[in-house]
């Protein structure tokens, strides 16, 4: 049998050990969602030169300033279309890597919860006659922190999509404002 000492001492290492892994993994989560980011802007900046290029081409060879304003309203709706597209991009990527964050710390939260409830179900067996007031203070304090916990949680997640709402909101907005513009543009 272990002493307590020795059982708070192998759950602390066990704990920095957990906590090492959660922060491992949610830094490579991290630099994945940045990849992702990085690609899709080198992939988005490759494709705005190449269009930029043939759009200047096309409207130098405008024959009159109709047709150079007639040609210039036409390539505004594929222009606002693709920023839209980019936008809707970006925010899955964001949406992605916050959820597999959330993911993998509400994980690693219940994991530790578990070792610390069976910590102190150990401890408590071994405790000297006497001590149930303590023993049941603590185990109040680990469930009031457990709830605590789970009501942050529900909260993060509501504020997640919250945000995510209101990203799509405004992306909508946006999609709707420009497809009322560029036909007045073309227009004219």
């Amino acid at each position: 049998m272990f002493s307590i000492p020795e059982q708070f001492s192998s759950a602390t290492k066990a704990n920095l050990e957990a906590q090492f892994a959660l922060f491992s993994s949610l830094t490579g989560k991290a630099f994945e969602g940045i990849e992702k980011i990085v690609e899709l802007n080198l992939t988005a900046a490759k494709a705005t030169l190449e269009e930029s290029t043939a759009a200047a081409k096309q409207l130098l060879s405008a024959k009159d300033p109709q047709e150079f304003f007639s040609l210039s309203a036409a390539q505004a709706q594929p222009g606002a279309e693709k920023a839209i597209a980019y936008g809707r991009h970006l925010a899955a990527i964001t949406s992605g890597t916050q959820a597999e964050f959330s993911k993998a710390a509400e994980s690693q939260i219940a994991e530790t919860n578990r070792k610390v409830l069976s910590l102190v179900e150990e401890v408590t067996k071994n405790a000297p006659a006497g001590s149930e007031n303590a023993v049941a203070i603590l185990k109040s304090a680990i469930g009031n922190a457990n709830a605590g916990y789970e009501q942050f949680s529900k909260t993060s997640k509501q504020a997640v999509e919250a945000i995510e709402a209101n990203l799509a909101s405004a992306v909508n907005q946006f999609t709707q404002a420009a497809e009322k513009v560029v036909p007045r543009a073309a227009a004219k």
